[in-house]
């Protein structure tokens, strides 16, 4: 088990840094207990800062001035809230994943989910370093990063097991709300006259499908075929005769030609 002490769970109640002047800009104590909540909900000095609207030099100013233990204190366990907390939205998205945008051809066209295994071994290697990391908090060597595979498999295999036992009638249900929740959204943007011509639309398609209509025997449609005055198509090619082929390595027998016969001056009648 890990020595590390716990986190707290709540804030503690603490006396502000008393200060000489009253400013408008300056730390009064109500700004400070504010400071205190935001650094909890956030575990950013920075972003508490920009909450209270006060710089971080101001900040950390007020930490080194006489009188604010309670007040470093307090900022300390708001610092362990806070990433506590942020601990927490890290295992969220590595468990359930984020969404992101897909595009195609430049145009948003859904999105996607987005698992991260790896923040997600390195969060259950920093909140429970008994069972993951051998009793204390690690990076990933060769050996962490075959864990990270067997474990990765092994979460893998219970998601898809999981997600099988949703059945078609929910997945379909599920993408019929989206579809509905997309046409809505789109319709908030016509005006009456096109969602009118929208309806008729729907209910003369819904007709047409209800009596099995046929683009290709309407004569009035351009995909109309009159199957009766078409032209006919020509007959294929007839295939040559049996004999046509010569077999493999049968060679046509040929007399060879007559060579001419040279006449030379020996040769009787030679004129």
């Amino acid at each position: 088990m890990s020595n590390d002490p716990k986190p707290p769970s709540t804030l503690p109640a603490f006396t502000p840094v008393p200060r000489k002047k009253d400013r408008s800009n300056g730390w009064k104590p109500h700004v400070q207990r504010a400071f205190i909540e935001a650094l909890a909900d956030t575990g950013s000095v920075a972003a508490a800062c920009r909450m209270v609207r006060r710089s971080t030099h101001g900040a950390y100013h007020l930490r080194r001035q006489p009188g604010a233990e309670e007040f470093a204190a307090a900022w300390e366990a708001a610092v362990d809230l806070g990433m506590r907390r942020i601990e927490d939205t890290a295992m969220d998205r590595a468990l359930n994943g984020v969404e992101v945008p897909v595009y195609s051809y430049g145009k948003l066209v859904g999105t996607r989910t987005v698992h991260n295994d790896r923040l997600l071994m390195f969060t259950l290697r920093n909140r429970a370093p008994e069972r993951f990391a051998e009793g204390r908090p690690k990076g990933l060597n060769a050996i962490g990063k075959m864990d990270e595979e067997r474990l990765k498999k092994k979460w893998r295999a219970e998601w898809e097991a999981e997600q099988r036992r949703v059945s078609p009638a929910e997945v379909r249900a599920s993408i019929e709300r989206k579809v509905e929740a997309f046409r809505r959204q789109q319709e908030m943007t016509l005006s009456p006259r096109t969602l009118a011509a929208r309806a008729e639309f729907e209910r003369l398609r819904d007709e047409d499908a209800a009596r099995g209509y046929r683009a290709s025997e309407d004569p009035e449609h351009p995909m109309y075929v009159d199957r009766e005055h078409a032209p006919r198509e020509p007959d294929p090619m007839p295939l040559p005769p049996p004999d046509w082929a010569k077999r493999e390595g049968e060679e046509e027998e040929t007399e060879p030609p007559e060579t001419p016969r040279r006449r030379t001056i020996k040769d009787d009648g030679w004129e």
